[in-house]
């Protein structure tokens, strides 16, 4: 009976599992189909960074050549407080330890080097934070100063979430990747295969699966399956994921099966049976987008009359087999969202496969990965997340979307709320104009603790040639939606997409300081552009404004494209610049700085008016509502009064309405009549109710026994109501 193993190879992410393997083993579970998955980078880096890793780490060191760097001296001559103090640091930063924090912010307990140097700009982080969350930065800078003494003594290639990635990046040619295949096993190498050996004698697998996610994970994957085929050479092994699906679609190289039976692409279930299928049954010589070697050739077959499982069938990832209590939580800069990637240790889940939008020219909308939009039901979601719940012992998610569809977050926030679980979660998106206020509240009452969005290049023209949907107006009142519910949201920032100018540029930054000044956005990264095969503007340049400095394709990776930009602007000169003022500005900071002071060299003075974005958020809203509207109560069952009020000779029965909110009480008072049907039709529209209603349904019912709804719906006490709870969705 044929029995899988499946790893993802080092490096990934130091605290929480990528979700890869776990996806695919929750589908083999539906088919019953026996399988082992390991995080092999988790595996590695609790081996180096132990009292005897850091032992054989210093005993190389000490057989080498004197350094003439000083920072590595240090090191080596504080090798044995390192050694002293590897396993403790560890244990905290696994959440195994946790009055270890006190000892390490007394700053007198770990052996400091260069990474230190950075503190002193840390006071403003730290100053208002826990002494867990300083503690857990000073151990990542510790776990950074030991990262520094491996890449200068042992390997140059290692590094925290990647491995060799210079390697794997735009690799055209196979050639460099072969030759260093070629040589000795590096320290990282006999750490990584001693790992392997012992879990492949253990699982004993027919197939062996390796899923690689980005470039900083092929030459790991490579070194693994090639020590699998020399001492396992019974094991068919494949390799799918991220990387093989955007880079190895026109691979021609056959020295890579070599290492490698098969490579699939896309999604994997569907092929990865039919694998199974081969193996068990020669004959039945049926692929699904899989490369093989035949007769010396590399073909790629795709003869399956099997479609792809919809997302309803693949089944409920599962973390079994993971040492998930021995992950590590850094914090390795303090930036909000990039922390929420390395604190904490998240379930992954997909709200939908591929983009409901799906145009971005810059984005690989070309691959079935995003072209192929298929959203899940959110009561099966939330099936899937208190399973996790279950399996893990946590109740934090990231969805992982391309780009999250508004109408399904809400569905599944009112599911979240009606089951009444207790869940933290997070998500991309784009900054789509549904994101209303009260659609921000009700993601903030489910669990949603922030977002990221791609505002890209903060230019409108550009944002249109980028095809992307939004203005920047749109994306400032989204992102204060979302900043006054009480959700971060980072953006996704790019510079040098073809034909933006060195003003559209600079425009573009004063937008962004525009945004951060008005605190609608907490976080950001600036990235360049970077041209891809799959994209319209690798597709179709022409139409862009770039050229392709090659036609040729390579036999190996190909995916980045290099090429030159009709503008003939260096865009490379503006990264400092951009990053620099971003950091300031994410601190709150420099804001009446001139962006000329960012920047070594002369630059324009932007165009944008200096209120764009203040104008932006104090425009009128439009209160309009639409019937179809669904209107929900987050709140309570109100305490009842009833009391007469009386002028001028005459009386009315009132009632007061007391409701008992989270943080405070308050009272509204109505007439009898129009508050004892409140009271009924909140009850009725309570989020814990399966049914929701319509805004023309509550209409149709309060005018059976009353009269002007809308009079009604625009009085003082319903616009009371709206400020705690009740919501128009």
């Amino acid at each position: 009976m044929t029995k899988l193993f499946l790893i993802t190879p080092p490096f990934t992410q130091l605290n929480t599992p990528y979700p890869a393997t776990a996806y695919i083993k929750g589908f083999l579970n539906t088919k019953n189909i026996a399988s082992t998955q390991a995080d092999l980078g988790i595996e590695v880096i609790l081996k180096i960074f132990s009292k005897q890793g850091l032992t054989d780490i210093f005993t190389i060191v000490n057989q080498q050549p004197a350094s003439d760097n000083q920072n590595i001296l240090r090191i080596i001559a504080l090798q044995d407080h390192y050694i002293a103090t590897i396993d403790a640091v560890i244990l905290f930063l696994q959440g195994k330890n946790p009055t270890l924090a006190l000892p390490i912010c007394q700053e007198d307990f770990l052996p400091e080097a260069s990474r230190f140097a950075q503190l002193e700009e840390l006071d403003w982080a730290f100053g208002s934070m826990g002494t867990q969350d300083k503690a857990k930065h000073l151990a990542t800078l510790y776990l950074e100063d030991i990262s520094d003494l491996i890449v200068e003594c042992v390997d140059e290639n290692f590094g925290f979430s990647r491995y060799a990635e210079r390697l794997g990046r735009s690799a055209n040619s196979f050639d460099e990747l072969y030759e260093s295949l070629q040589q000795e096993h590096t320290y990282i190498d006999k750490i990584l295969l001693e790992i392997l050996k012992e879990r492949i004698t253990e699982v004993n697998p027919t197939l062996f699966l390796i899923s690689v996610p980005f470039p900083g994970n092929l030459y790991a994957a490579f070194r693994s399956a090639q020590f699998v085929k020399q001492h396992f050479p019974h094991i068919k092994i494949s390799m799918g994921g991220g990387f093989p699906n955007t880079e190895l679609r026109s691979l021609s190289d056959k020295r890579v099966f070599e290492f490698f039976d098969y490579i699939t692409l896309d999604d994997g279930e569907t092929p990865i049976e039919e694998l199974i299928l081969n193996l068990e049954n020669p004959n039945y010589n049926s692929f699904k987008r899989t490369f093989v070697l035949q007769d010396g050739v590399v073909v790629y077959k795709n003869n399956s009359a099997k479609p792809d499982y919809k997302q309803s069938q693949v089944g409920t990832p599962d973390y079994s087999d993971l040492p998930l209590d021995r992950y590590i939580s850094v914090i390795e800069i303090v930036n909000p969202m990039h922390r929420m990637w390395s604190d904490g240790r998240w379930n992954k889940l997909t709200m939908a496969h591929g983009c409901y939008w799906g145009k971005c020219t810059f984005c690989d909308i070309s691959l079935d990965y995003i072209k192929i939009y298929e959203p899940v039901a959110a009561s099966l979601l939330c099936d899937r997340m208190e399973g996790l719940m279950q399996q893990t012992g946590q109740n934090g998610f990231h969805f992982v979307d391309e780009a999250a569809p508004p109408a399904l977050m809400r569905s599944l926030a009112l599911e979240i709320l009606k089951r009444k679980l207790v869940v933290t979660w997070w998500t991309n998106i784009r900054f789509e104009k549904s994101f209303s206020k009260d659609l921000c509240v009700l993601l903030k009452a489910s669990g949603c603790i922030a977002v990221s969005g791609g505002l890209e290049v903060a230019s409108d023209r550009l944002l249109q040639l980028i095809d992307k949907g939004v203005t920047v107006e749109q994306v400032a009142k989204v992102t204060r939606n979302f900043t006054e519910s009480g959700i971060m949201v980072h953006a996704y920032l790019m510079y040098g997409y073809p034909t933006q100018t060195i003003q559209e540029t600079i425009d573009s930054l004063e937008m962004v300081r525009q945004l951060f000044e008005a605190g609608v956005l907490q976080s950001g990264f600036w990235h360049q552009f970077a041209m891809t095969a799959h994209s319209p503007v690798g597709m179709y340049p022409e139409k862009f404004g770039v050229l392709k400095e090659t036609e040729s394709i390579g036999t190996f990776a190909n995916n980045d494209i290099n090429y030159t930009d009709a503008t003939g602007i260096n865009h490379d000169q503006f990264s400092f610049g951009l990053k620099k003022s971003l950091f300031n500005f994410m601190h709150g900071i420099c804001f009446d700085y001139p962006l000329q002071d960012w920047f070594e060299f002369k630059i324009p003075k932007t165009k944008i008016p200096e209120d764009f974005i203040y104008e932006a958020l104090h425009q009128e809203e439009d209160f309009k509502i639409k019937p179809t509207a669904k209107i929900v109560w987050l709140g309570g069952k109100p305490l009842v009064e009833y009391f007469t009020k009386s002028k001028k000779g005459n009386s009315w029965e009132m009632m007061g309405l007391t409701f008992h909110d989270k943080k405070e009480s308050f009272t509204i008072q109505t007439n009898k009549n129009e508050g004892e049907w409140l009271v009924d039709m909140l009850q009725k529209i309570s989020v814990s109710n399966s049914k929701t209603y319509s805004f023309n349904e509550l209409k149709t019912d309060f005018e059976i026994l009353l009269e002007d709804f809308e009079l009604f719906w625009y009085s003082k006490p319903v616009y009371v109501l709206r400020d705690f709870g009740l919501l128009v969705l």
